[in-house]
């Protein structure tokens, strides 16, 4: 977070247009940061703090793209609650939902972002599927 946070200092600095974008793990990231820095964000199928009060593993958990392991702790899920968004600003946000996605429940973040500007679709999975038809849309949102 350290990191993202001096990242996202460093292009208000220098006055550069900024909309923020995750999926997954990195929306939950996104949203913290458009909170903090009145951005708007493009979450993709994001965690939410109802998830990690579900189904979390701890212990090691592999990454199915890089094949790297980390070990999830406790101290971690305490970490990410910690930076909870409580009560989204929902004009801030684009939200991409696919009602298929096998790891978290897309209903949670519909409810979490009730405000927010939402697509939800029908079937697809967590890596969401239709992303390239929606480009578009997220370029607009971001006002390019």
């Amino acid at each position: 977070m350290e990191l993202l946070e001096a990242r996202v200092a460093a292009c208000l600095a220098a006055d550069v247009r900024l909309t923020l974008a995750g999926s997954s793990l990195g929306g939950y990231y996104a949203s913290f940061l458009a909170e903090r820095y009145d951005l708007k964000a493009v979450l993709i199928n994001p965690v939410v703090a109802e998830h990690l009060r579900l189904a979390w593993r701890l212990g090691i958990q592999q990454n199915p793209y890089t094949g790297e392991a980390h070990r999830v702790e406790a101290a971690h899920l305490d970490w990410l609650r910690g930076i909870a968004v409580q009560n989204p600003v929902g004009a801030r946000y684009l939200l991409l939902l696919e009602t298929g996605d096998e790891v978290l429940d897309y209903r949670l973040a519909e409810a979490r972002y009730a405000g927010a500007r939402q697509q939800v679709c029908a079937g697809g999975n967590h890596s969401f599927t239709r992303f390239p038809q929606f480009i578009p849309q997220i370029l607009e949102f971001a006002g390019l």
